[in-house]
This record gives C-alpha cells, sequence and structure tokens, in this order.
C-alpha cells in the first residue's frame, strides 16, 4: 500500500506546513525555519529555499500559481510563483493563523486562527470583504464541501460548526468530540465529513443530514492531519503518536500503520501535516522531527 521511499533532512526546526506546486514534480515545506523551502519529487532532493518568511509558518496553500503563507504573527503573505516574489503581505489577524483554505467558485480566500474569527479576502487584490467569529477560542481547521455550499470549521471548545458558503451563515453545529477538534475533511464526494480531535477518535458525519455514523479510536494521541487520496477510495490520517494510519474511504477498514515501530522507519516525533502527491503516487509528512518523508503507493 505506501511504503517509505526517500526522508528530506534540512530543516533545523519543527515543520507545520505542507504545499504541492502546480507541476507534479515539486512541493514546498515550512515551519519554524522563517523560511518556505523547495523540494523535487522527480529528483528527490532539496531545491532552493523559495522566499524568507517574518514569523513561524502554520499555513501553505497554493492556488493558481500563487503561494498563501499563513503565520503565527496573525499575517499572510502571497508569493507570486511565477514573478518569484511576495506580492502582498497582510496583517489578518491578532493572533496566529492555523489554516487558510480558497473558495475558488467565489474567487475568495478564507484565514482563521487562535483569535477565533475567520476573514474573507477578494483573490482579485486581497482587500477584505468581509469577517465573522466562529467562537471565541482557536478554530484549528477549515473543510470547504466538494461542491463549495458550505464550509466547516473545527473549534478548540470541542465543537464543529457548519456555514453556508453562499452567505456565511451559521447552519449546524455538531457536537461529539470530547477535546479539542484538530482535523476535518470532507468524502470527495459529499457523501460525509470526517473530524479527527486532540480525543484521538475519528468521527464520520454522514451527510446531508449530519448524523454521526461512526466513531473510530484512531490514534493514541492528536489526530492532526486527514488527506483523501486524489483518485483511490483511501484517506490517511496523521497524529501526535508518531504514526500514519491508511484507511479504506467507504469501509473505514485499517489497511497500513506507518511508524517506527510498524515500518521501521517514521517520524520520531508529532506528524503535523501529510499531503498527497497531485498525481497520488505519494504521500508526504511532516513534522516536529523536522524531517519530511515521501511514502510511495505501491
Amino acid at each position: 500500500m505506501l511504503k517509505h521511499l526517500h526522508t528530506f533532512s534540512g530543516h533545523q526546526n519543527p515543520v507545520y506546513a505542507l504545499a504541492n506546486a502546480d507541476e507534479n514534480d515539486v512541493f514546498f515545506s515550512a515551519g519554524n525555519d522563517k523560511g518556505i523551502v523547495e523540494w523535487s519529487l522527480e529528483t528527490m532532493a532539496f531545491v532552493k529555499v523559495k522566499t524568507p518568511v517574518q514569523s513561524s509558518v502554520y499555513s501553505l496553500v497554493n492556488y493558481d500559481n500563487l503561494l498563501f503563507i499563513g503565520e503565527r504573527s496573525g499575517a499572510f503573505s502571497v508569493y507570486d510563483l511565477t514573478k518569484l516574489e511576495i506580492i502582498a503581505r497582510i496583517n489578518a489577524h491578532p493572533k496566529p493563523i492555523f489554516d487558510i483554505q480558497v473558495v475558488k467558485s467565489k474567487n475568495e480566500l478564507l484565514t482563521t486562527g487562535e483569535d477565533g474569527a475567520v476573514a474573507v479576502w477578494s483573490l482579485n487584490d486581497f482587500s477584505e470583504i468581509y469577517r465573522f467569529q466562529v467562537t471565541y477560542d482557536t478554530v484549528r481547521c477549515i473543510a470547504i464541501s466538494p461542491d463549495e455550499t458550505e464550509i466547516a470549521f473545527g473549534c478548540k471548545d470541542h465543537l464543529i460548526r457548519i456555514y453556508n458558503l453562499s452567505d456565511y451563515s451559521l447552519k449546524q453545529t455538531l457536537e461529539g468530540h470530547s477535546l479539542p477538534v484538530t482535523s476535518l475533511a470532507y468524502h470527495p464526494t459529499g457523501k460525509y465529513l470526517i473530524s479527527g480531535s486532540r480525543d484521538a477518535q475519528l468521527k464520520i458525519w454522514n451527510l446531508p443530514n449530519y448524523e454521526l455514523a461512526q466513531t473510530i479510536p484512531a490514534h493514541m494521541f492528536t489526530i492532526y492531519n486527514i488527506a483523501f487520496h486524489p483518485t483511490l477510495p483511501y484517506f490517511a490520517t496523521s497524529s501526535q503518536d508518531k504514526s500514519i494510519k491508511l484507511w479504506d474511504a467507504e469501509n473505514f477498514k485499517l489497511y497500513k500503520i506507518l511508524n517506527l515501530e510498524k515500518a521501521g522507519i517514521g517520524h520520531t516525533h508529532s506528524i503535523n501535516k501529510i499531503i498527497w502527491s497531485n498525481d497520488g503516487k505519494y504521500l508526504i509528512s511532516t513534522g516536529d522531527d523536522r524531517k519530511v518523508i515521501v511514502w510511495e503507493m505501491e
């Protein structure tokens, strides 16, 4: 299913963010190093430090050849991958930004984080369109439904709040986790929403009625990421327990555990971020051990 292919070293501090480039063989990583690093999947080598940043990076999103960089300072920067320069830096929030997402159908960018507010930005000129308070504590993660009709926010107060994307009105509040919600993902066809938490549980919420269909004791500690494969019926989860797990997206059967104990190779600390390569050939993981590991689909 998945096997170790390559380990990149070079980061000097914990890594929190990963993003694919538009081309298949390049991706970016960032964290406490004060720089965005570019890596090649073709040569399995470091390419370059793409751009310095002013504070630690917690979120990276690439859209339309623009790299959006969410910082601990509460600012986000926009790096133009064509012009190879920062074209905007906006002081968006008074506290760290934990997640950034793009609403393609509305040409909008969303930022959120420790202040519990969500800011909506125009992708034309990066001006602020709207801002709303989701919670008075941290919003840790954002997931947008595949049809872009709704958006889910994972909150520190254990709740998942679902908003309508048309007007950013509150649609539903989901209660189920006993600790902060740290990861969210919609099934690619939109048939369910999956949530992960500091309580180490995965919860499957059937759509459109938000019924809690299943609770899975998936990890030992916080689940930091849930990533669906781009074409195959799998999803991967990563955790503070230093493991990655691969699951069947239809019946939630556990296929594979990637950690030092089971695979003989893996992360030695919390795994903060996982992404699939654009073509689905690789799963890329990173975390507090400063390593970036590439796993190959067999």
